[in-house]
């Protein structure tokens, strides 16, 4: 593989503490843009799947992300800014890669681990749509359902 082609490492967390800062920042609309990063997304959904069963995250990503996103000055719009469909694959990735850990495990180590698999890859959602559906505007404004494959199924 080339060196251009080669996919980047992800950056890992040191603690749950970092995980927890991401998540609350979020929320609070606090979190630097800097720090609104693809590993960020992921812990924050995890964090919020596993530690905040107060949130329903089907029903309140959406409005969490696309939130704060405008708190940071960014613009949800059909060319940027929240991405439904790529946010849902996401969160029945994470759901899959949950069903498959100890829920005592620490939320660094869970979300580490994510990273380091396939599902926490940023091309991930490709291997259930096609390039044309998953960065239509339809997709972006809402979820459209996979045309490759079917998600994975928490087990």
């Amino acid at each position: 593989m080339s060196e251009p082609d080669r996919p980047t490492a992800p950056r890992l967390f040191p603690d749950d503490a970092a995980i927890v800062r991401i998540g609350e920042g979020l929320l609070a609309h606090t979190l630097p843009r800097a720090d609104w990063t693809h590993e960020a997304h992921l812990a924050a959904t995890t964090w919020l799947l596993r530690n905040r069963p107060d949130i329903d995250v089907d029903r309140d990503v959406a409005t969490i992300i696309s939130t704060y996103n405008e708190s940071v000055g960014g613009v949800n719009g059909d060319m940027g800014g929240y991405h439904d469909t790529i946010t849902r694959a996401f969160v029945a990735g994470i759901r899959a890669h949950l069903a498959r850990r100890d829920s005592s495990e620490p939320t660094a180590a869970c979300v580490n681990a994510l990273l380091e698999s396939p599902a926490g890859q940023r091309d991930w959602p490709l291997r259930f749509y096609s390039r044309e559906l998953l960065f239509s505007v339809a997709a972006r404004r809402g979820f459209v359902p996979p045309d490759l494959a079917p998600f994975p199924v928490p087990c």
